[in-house]
């Protein structure tokens, strides 16, 4: 038994190391890194229970017997001690804004100008909330086999239109569904008034870019005609998405119109009014952060783009957000946490400071201390602090639309609550 406690708690504590330093170098140790990473940091609370009843019962087990079994319990403590210290940070998330001017505090601890129970606290984001009301599987897209469908989260009760939300899930362009991202945000964002579209699209490697941006672009002509069926405005659609979700968020939000990616569909309107990518991709083609360039990587060349990157790079650029960035983008409210060990966090600040030095809109960047990637997924306190400043950042681009304020400016509810 003392072998075990020594096991037990080495084991803990690389746990709590690897939380705070990733590992990043290789493919081999990358995966594992990022998945032992996000679930110590986003499953803290469950994993203080279980690291602190496992160490009782070892120690209750007779494994305190010699120094190795001493060395396991100091290990193990350490280890506690460590998420313990995370669970503490999350429930006092600070969104750091950088470089724009504007703080956003959504610390819990202050009044929220919400009543508290507004916000989406665990574990109530996975399912459909009180006062929301969800209608699955609904087709927007057939064409002989192809049959693409979505999710509809808006509020149970009727009222006038409302604003309309894309989500787009992540899973590297290859897996994925509506059911398993988003659902914290979209279930807030109904009750607060929203009505939300949970959207699924082809995956690869049966897909081939740029199949996954028209199937969303269809989406968004799907919506200009069905809108006001589901109680949304037609004329006012925000987007956000994770991971390749982030990536074809930006997309979509930038290459509105362009004809190349809504063939059939050419005369729709596919812009949108405002986009939340969460760390998302948007350069393929410059290395930046990474060892090699994105675009170079067995997942885009092979599977995605399916060109060669050597010969082709232009194919790779076509791919990139960062080559449609354009004056009259819409306002952007970027999201990446700063342990993110799969997109690392520099590929945000780059593609923002990029996009503000072109785009005449806002652009607003939130860097989540100490959040891995997709940290949103889970119902965790981290989430429930980013999704209430999200839905008020939205919520001021729609109170701006409908007073008719023109290029929309920085939401006065995102400078009062964000920091």
């Amino acid at each position: 038994m003392t072998y075990v406690l020594l096991a037990f708690g080495l084991f803990s504590l690389l746990l709590a190391v690897n939380a705070h330093r990733p590992r990043r170098r290789h493919i081999t140790t990358l995966v594992p890194s990022f998945f032992a990473g996000w679930l110590t940091i986003e499953l803290a609370p469950h994993l203080l229970v279980a690291e602190v009843t496992g160490l009782g019962i070892l120690v209750a087990s007779g494994g305190l017997e010699g120094w190795l079994g001493w060395t396991g319990l100091i290990a193990g403590l350490a280890a506690a001690a460590g998420t313990a210290a995370t669970i503490i940070a999350a429930r006092k998330t600070i969104v750091t804004l950088r470089d724009s001017g504007v703080p956003l505090d959504l610390d819990p601890d202050d009044a929220p100008r919400y009543p508290r129970s507004h916000l989406v606290l665990p574990p109530l984001c996975f399912i459909p909330r009180r006062g929301v009301k969800v209608e699955r599987n609904v087709v927007y897209r057939e064409e002989g086999r192809l049959r693409l469908k979505l999710d509809v989260y808006r509020p149970a009760e009727n009222g006038h239109l409302r604003p309309g939300l894309m989500q787009i899930h992540g899973g590297g362009w290859v897996i994925g569904d509506k059911r398993e991202q988003g659902l914290p945000l979209l279930n807030h964002l109904a009750v607060q008034g929203w009505v939300g579209f949970n959207v699924n699209y082809r995956l690869s490697p049966r897909a081939t870019w740029p199949e996954h941006l028209v199937d969303l672009k269809h989406f968004i002509a799907w919506y200009r005609e069905n809108a006001e069926s589901y109680g949304a405005d037609p004329d006012f659609l925000c987007v956000t998405g994770g991971s390749a979700g982030g990536h074809l968020t930006a997309m979509v939000a930038l290459s509105a119109n362009v004809p190349e990616f809504q063939p059939g569909i050419e005369n729709v309107d596919t812009s949108v009014r405002g986009a939340v990518p969460f760390y998302g991709v948007y350069d393929f083609v410059e290395p930046g952060p990474w060892p090699v360039p994105m675009g170079a990587t067995r997942l885009v060349e092979r599977m995605l783009v399916k060109r060669s990157f050597t010969e082709e790079p232009d194919a790779f650029a076509k791919a990139s957000p960062v080559n449609y960035l354009r004056s009259d983008a819409p306002p952007f409210f970027v999201i990446h946490g700063s342990h993110d060990s799969l997109i690392p966090v520099a590929e945000a600040r780059r593609f923002v400071d990029k996009l503000r030095d072109v785009s005449e809109s806002p652009v607003i960047y939130a860097e989540m201390k100490g959040g891995q990637h997709a940290f949103d997924v889970f119902p965790s306190y981290r989430t429930a602090r980013v999704v209430e400043g999200v839905e008020r950042y939205l919520t001021g681009l729609h109170r701006q639309y409908l007073e008719g304020a023109g290029r929309p400016s920085v939401p006065d509810e995102v400078s009062e609550s964000v920091g």
